[in-house]
């Protein structure tokens, strides 16, 4: 499970770039209950979303030429630097390179071989966010891509993640945890896109869970405020009911309530 005893490579911060920051806040808000908080025009109207005066996620406009509107995850990491010269050794690429953000850390961000995007954050002032795994908050995170073997090892050389394959169903799921955690540190998945998702439009990514108290519930209400819902809500034995949904700007994501 998620905590904030951040170590490297585990999740550290998640945001989203959106085309309109102003509407995704009352969208999310409507959702988690999250309230948006600017961090001012100097920081490039981005700003942090809160529960109960804790960060739980941020948002900004898209800054990238012919992005779309998407989640990003960032882990872990005591030298951005070096983990870019891992990103780059190991196959992946530079989407921009190390920078610091003020006095609340360093950041960059990457593409891994089969196309996925993530971001690294060296913590400064900011050590990452102030809650994870209670409702309304990040609790997992889950990498589509096209070539499972490929990833595995990209992610192995850059973080040095251990995996555990788990069948389910006619397919492997592949659970992460960051060096050296047991069973009890597990912190995400990784999973083949099949050819229905490929047909549906999926592309490798990284995709934040959020931790909700009723799965159908927030399900109807993104529904309502201009949210789609790629994967209704499913009970999946022994992890929990499960929903894939897409805000309103095209950013996906999914919400869960643990069994």
């Amino acid at each position: 499970m998620l905590t904030t005893d951040y170590v490297p490579g585990a999740p550290v911060w998640v945001d989203l770039g959106t085309p309109d920051v102003e509407a995704a806040a009352a969208f999310y808000g409507a959702l988690f209950g999250w309230e948006f908080r600017s961090a001012g025009p100097e920081a490039g109207c981005y700003g942090m979303f809160t529960l109960e005066g804790k960060t739980v996620a941020a948002a900004g406009p898209l800054t990238e030429q012919g992005v779309s509107s998407a989640w990003t995850v960032y882990f872990h990491t005591v030298d951005a630097d070096a983990t870019a010269k891992a990103v780059e050794q190991a196959g992946g690429t530079v989407r921009f390179a190390p920078f610091d953000v003020f006095t609340r850390g360093r950041m960059a961000g990457f593409t891994d071989p089969t196309g996925a995007q993530f971001a690294v954050w060296q913590p400064g002032e900011n050590k990452g966010l102030d809650a994870v795994t209670v409702p309304n908050t990040l609790c997992w995170t889950e990498l589509y891509t096209t070539d499972p073997a490929a990833a595995k090892a990209f992610y192995h050389s850059v973080f040095g993640w251990a995996y555990e394959d788990v069948p389910m169903g006619g397919f492997t799921y592949t659970v992460v945890r960051p060096s050296g955690g047991g069973q009890e540190a597990s912190q995400g998945g990784l999973m083949g896109l099949n050819d229905a998702m490929l047909s549906a439009g999926m592309t490798p990514r990284w995709q934040p869970y959020f931790e909700v108290a009723d799965c159908d519930a927030v399900v109807a209400t993104a529904s309502e405020r201009g949210g789609t819902v790629p994967m209704s809500p499913e009970d999946i034995e022994d992890v929990g009911r499960v929903a894939l949904l897409t805000d309103p700007f095209g950013a996906p994501f999914a919400v869960i309530t643990t069994a």
